[in-house]
């Protein structure tokens, strides 16, 4: 736990937020873990909000997130300015496994699903690896961090009403070209879309689901985050997002 300063502080898109914090020294992370912000120091909102990790910035030292301003907690978050400072834990969580063998990686993110796609693409491409990502909104006033993701490689965009890119789901772009050429998977976004993503790969590519759920603790005590997975033998049982998560590995994800 640390209290934090803000860097810098700016909208990128309509009620979407840019945010960096002074990182730590000697910060150990892994793409797809989140941080959990304390966005006030009084008695209102003491639950913390959970925000994946969007990019380490070694070259002036920063953690950056970027989020959705929505309920109270988000707009207070919101309100914060540069230089001043939040009450930050983590980064916590398992994050997305790195495979040296890889050759090329298909990243999916939707919506605020798409920010731990961008220090994903630069850890992978780091390693040598072809970064394909697919990326889906809403509308274009909604679409955020495309120009970041495309310094790592080939970006599809696709938007429910065809105002940017293809109009339709990330799913359209997944055919069967692409897959066949593709030795890993990685998705985040909202729960319909990593049903349909996971429904595709099945079979195909083996890869990690990150869920996106309301958190309590953020360290697995409070039993608020429980999702059901399918469990070594077969049965369906129960993990935890913010600890067992939030990525895990496809197959292991049981949608209802």
């Amino acid at each position: 736990m640390a209290r934090l300063t803000i860097l810098e502080h700016r909208e990128i898109a309509d009620n979407m937020r840019w945010l960096a914090f002074e990182a730590p020294h000697d910060l150990q992370y892994e793409p797809g873990q989140f941080l959990h912000i304390r966005v006030t120091d009084g008695v209102d909102h003491l639950l913390r909000r959970p925000i994946s990790l969007c990019r380490v910035d070694g070259g002036r030292n920063a953690l950056v997130v970027a989020y959705r301003v929505g309920g109270k907690g988000t707009k207070l978050l919101a309100a914060k300015n540069v230089g001043d400072t939040l009450d930050v834990l983590g980064p916590l969580g398992k994050g997305f496994p790195l495979h040296d063998e890889d050759r090329h990686a298909i990243l999916v993110g939707g919506g605020i699903g798409v920010p731990p796609m961008v220090e994903l693409a630069d850890q992978l491409t780091q390693r040598g690896v072809q970064v394909t990502t697919i990326v889906g909104f809403q509308s274009k006033n909604v679409s955020i961090l495309i120009d970041e993701l495309t310094r790592y490689g080939e970006v599809l965009v696709a938007t429910n009403d065809g105002s940017l890119g293809l109009q339709g789901f990330v799913t359209d772009y997944m055919t069967d070209e692409l897959l066949a050429s593709a030795d890993r998977f990685y998705a985040c976004g909202p729960t319909p879309m990593l049903r349909a993503v996971q429904a595709r790969m099945t079979g195909r590519v083996e890869g990690y689901l990150s869920l996106e759920e309301r958190m309590g603790c953020g360290i697995g005590a409070c039993m608020a985050c429980v999702t059901s997975c399918v469990l070594p033998d077969g049965s369906v049982g129960f993990k935890k997002v913010c600890k067992d998560g939030p990525v895990f590995p496809a197959p292991e994800v049981y949608f209802a």
